[in-house]
């Protein structure tokens, strides 16, 4: 019998060849009618792939779209690019931010950072620059994605077995948005670092724990609430060494330095320019700051109106929607008592993300939560709800793709 490792790697490979050749397939197969009027401003914004070079290059073009310019752009020419849009000089800001900055400020270092890395021995190749990089954005989403599925599996089993935790894999690739771990988006690199720091504790080890969460926060923001459950599991050896020799024990100082240092990280960078540049690019232009909660709700009542709306285009996207943020508050119940620490975890994924202002994205933000693939993989025990919900989700998935590959706005 093969082992679980090789099992997942198989599938991982395969997942990856028919994904981006379903992609390749289907811009060449079909058309769609644009512009996409699912969203009052997505109009203006789907007649092509806009006048960025970065979206323009034909090579793995299936595989860049949206925020993709800007993470190549920020791995090719820095965040001052030129050629990206800007907002305008906030003359109420502080001196070293009056003048315009660049909409690539909104986005974290690691992703395009590692892009530029990869793409150095890519150069063998002898593709253009935006060719190379592209290339090395998709390497890096698909890589990041073995590493979460080969966490998720090892998260999994202890409850499972190796069968459950293989499914709790495959449920993730197969996720209707599980597409975006294949493409220049942060998705893929992040669950691979925020997975791997759940399974990597789970095993007590926690100097990787540690590190693999510093660099996930700084792939994207709320990767800071993996501090949750290293906190939780540092609570848990402190109160076990009061009744034993280890009190004060200086690994559980170490301990504790690495359960803060994601924290310490984000600060240092929040007080940099480059932090104070993400959130004056974030309110400006992309309406987004954290907790408005008035501003949330009014967000999300609007978008469960518009299930009622005349546009059923609009219908079916907030529907999508809402379906991934039930799912994921359901899943975290189901996992409340086995694995308390990456359930908190999961629920300020999910808080966080729909308090911002703007109502959008969950159904992509929700792959980051393990509860669901856990859950999923428990319910998928029963060859019912496994058929049905792996017809469900890659229908959704196969639509959701193909939606993205035309530039057409998902979420």
């Amino acid at each position: 019998m093969h082992s679980p490792i090789r099992i997942l790697i198989a599938i991982w490979l395969l997942w990856l060849f028919i994904l981006l050749g379903y992609q390749s397939a289907v811009a060449a197969r079909l058309s769609l009618q644009k512009p996409d009027t699912v969203l009052h401003w997505t109009a203006g914004q789907t007649l092509g792939k806009g006048t960025s070079s970065y979206l323009k290059e034909p090579f793995m073009n299936s595989q860049v779209a949206w925020d993709s310019e800007f993470y190549l752009s920020i791995a090719l020419q820095g965040y001052d690019d030129p050629a990206i849009r800007t907002i305008p000089a906030q003359p109420d800001a502080l001196p070293p931010f009056r003048r315009p900055l660049s909409l690539n400020y909104a986005f974290f270092p690691v992703y395009p950072m590692l892009i530029r890395l990869v793409s150095f021995p890519l150069r063998i190749l002898r593709l253009n620059a935006i060719a190379t990089a592209t290339l090395a954005g998709v390497l890096i989403s698909a890589l990041g994605t073995l590493a979460a599925m080969l966490a998720l599996w090892n998260l999994a089993r202890q409850e499972l077995g190796d069968e459950g935790g293989i499914r709790a894999a495959f449920y993730l690739i197969t996720f209707p948005m599980g597409f975006f771990l294949t493409q220049v988006y942060t998705e893929g690199l992040f669950v691979g670092l925020s997975f791997g720091s759940l399974a990597l504790l789970n095993r007590k080890q926690w100097s990787g724990a540690g590190l693999l969460a510093t660099i996930a926060t700084m792939t994207r923001a709320v990767g800071i609430f993996l501090v949750i459950p290293l906190a939780l599991a540092w609570l848990k050896e402190f109160g076990q060494s009061r009744s034993s020799s280890r009190f004060g024990d200086r690994r559980l100082v170490a301990q504790g330095l690495l359960v803060i240092l994601p924290v310490l990280t984000l600060l240092a960078w929040k007080r940099s320019f480059w932090g104070v540049a993400f959130s004056l690019v974030e309110k400006h232009y992309f309406n987004c700051q954290p907790l408005v909660l008035t501003k949330a709700w009014f967000a999300w009542r609007d978008a469960f109106l518009s299930l009622f709306g005349s546009n059923p285009q609009t219908a079916v996207y907030f529907a999508i929607e809402l379906a991934a943020v039930l799912l994921g508050l359901i899943a975290c119940w189901q996992t409340w008592q086995r694995y308390p620490g990456i359930t908190l975890y999961g629920l300020a994924v999910i808080g966080v993300s729909m308090t911002c202002g703007i109502a959008q994205g969950m159904p992509r933000y929700v792959l980051a939560v393990p509860s669901i693939f856990l859950v999923l993989s428990r319910w998928g025990a029963q060859v019912v709800c496994d058929r049905a919900w792996t017809l469900l989700s890659i229908l959704l998935l196969g639509m959701l793709a193909t939606l993205f590959t035309f530039n057409m706005w998902v979420g």
